[in-house]
């Protein structure tokens, strides 16, 4: 197999367990996975079958996309000024005229935004499949692209004849659910190290799923190794409303009630969560999602990510649907992370009696590297890995390179790792994903963006004059 050194990284950003930042940084990679990290000194010597030289570079692990709905890219900049059950209610039927060609292009068009942006893995909940939608076309899709890629079967069942909120065009039969699912990971999941594809149960949110869906999905998922749980929690009032009227409980009561809190389950967004649930949350290990460009683009609310990551909670990025974020930027989701970190002390309220809404908790700042970390690390913890994340012998050949010389990073010798989140957004100028190449010098290396956007338009087309 092909071994690659890069050397003279002005700063080479580790991540790993002892958080180690290099100057005049070094890596060695064999095939797909990184075999030394040092210094360009360290690392002289060896012999490659290809040397890359990132002086004026800064290099980090790859970000991991723990949310997102790729088909969105179909429908942004609509609904711009409404809260999420209008934004909802409005973009359903035009999601109920998708096929399988729109899912496809909508997917390598979601997956070359994020790639440039320096995510090298990336999940998409994919919980709309209506005529002959099928999540083995995302699954290829990413294997074109080069993206590492944990495929969610999400799923509709309960639409409005049953009390729930998507238009009854929008839902499945459960039993067709399952055995999709079933079918999915037999085809695709692969638990092995460094593994490109794996498959996540997605049952979409308590108000569009019966709970025997979430019961049924969890005992399957646990029964295959590697497959986790993943679902929307917490993320609106209405559905704080809906949880307590049905249910006469909580979202996470809702959630625990059909065996969804433990450490292989995460969920989007988990705004409205009182102290107790929160530390519920790290008893148990479950994860959260944190989609800061979402929250604010519906005007949800800030997520406690402080006092979540202080108790212990495990927490990585997400951009969330581009229709309800309308960019696909990783770096732009950790910098509004770290800002809002630092406005929520304005906002947190005391816990209302009897536990129902507010915020409570006085959260501090959250840093530069601390957003990284969640981009990277915590991304990585959620979806199940222990072999990206970070750079380190045996982890995956997962890392970016961004140029130092450009408009945006003017004057930030001091700290160019930290210039990363407060200066952004950029786009990476190298990018390898399991040791292969995917950019380089800004620019795609296989892939046609300007063909995949003509076809991406001309799906839009054909999709709106249904």
């Amino acid at each position: 197999m092909a071994r690659l050194l890069i050397r003279n990284v002005d700063l080479l950003a580790t991540f790993d367990d002892a958080r180690r930042e290099i100057a005049d940084g070094a890596m060695l990679v064999d095939g797909n996975a990184i075999v030394a990290v040092g210094t360009t000194a360290e690392l002289a010597g060896i012999e490659a079958d290809e040397v890359l030289d990132l002086s004026g570079h800064v290099v980090m692990p790859g970000m991991v996309n723990t949310h997102h709905h790729m088909y969105q890219n179909l429908t942004r900049v609509m609904v711009q000024d409404d809260e999420l059950l209008v934004w909802l209610k409005t973009l359903y039927p035009i999601w109920a005229r998708l096929d399988d060609d729109a899912i496809r292009v909508s997917a390598k068009v979601a997956m070359a935004e994020l790639i440039h942006s320096g995510c090298t893995t990336s999940s998409d909940h994919l919980y709309i499949l209506p005529n002959n939608c099928t999540l083995d076309s995302t699954i290829e899709a990413a294997e074109e692209m080069g993206l590492r890629f944990h495929a969610a079967r999400g799923a509709m069942s309960r639409g409005e004849s049953l009390g729930g909120l998507p238009p009854d065009s929008c839902v499945e039969n459960e039993d067709a659910i399952l055995a999709d699912a079933e079918r999915l990971i037999g085809r695709h999941h692969d638990a092995s190290r460094h593994s490109m594809s794996r498959i996540i149960l997605a049952p979409c949110s308590p108000f569009s799923v019966t709970p025997d869906l979430m019961r049924n999905a969890a005992a399957l998922a646990r029964s295959h190794p590697g497959v986790r749980l993943h679902s929307h929690l917490a993320e609106d009032l209405f559905e704080e409303t809906y949880c307590h009227d049905i249910y006469g409980m909580r979202p996470v009561e809702f959630a625990e009630s059909v065996g969804w809190l433990g450490d292989d389950v995460w969920f989007a967004h988990s705004i409205f969560m009182t102290s107790a649930e929160i530390d519920r949350f790290a008893a148990t290990g479950t994860g959260v999602a944190h989609c800061p460009s979402a929250n604010m683009r519906c005007g949800q609310g800030i997520a406690k990510i402080r006092e979540m990551l202080d108790k212990g909670v495990n927490v990585g990025l997400g951009v969330d649907g581009s229709a309800s974020n309308d960019t696909s930027n990783m770096f732009m989701e950790a910098r509004l992370a770290l800002m809002l970190q630092r406005v929520a002390p304005h906002q947190y309220l005391s816990e209302t009696p009897g536990g129902r809404g507010g915020f409570g908790g006085t959260p501090s700042a959250l840093s530069a590297r601390e957003a990284l970390t969640m981009a990277t690390r915590g991304g990585a913890a959620l979806l199940g890995r222990d072999d990206i994340g970070y750079l380190a012998p045996g982890m995956s050949a997962d890392f970016i390179a961004i140029k130092r010389s450009q408009l945006g990073l003017s004057g930030t010798q001091r700290d160019p790792l930290a210039a990363l989140v407060l200066c952004g957004p950029f786009k990476v100028d190298h990018s390898f994903i399991n040791g292969r190449q995917i950019i380089s010098g800004g620019a795609f290396v296989g892939f046609d963006v300007e063909a995949a956007l003509a076809e991406h338009a001309a799906t839009m087309d054909r999709i709106y004059d249904a």
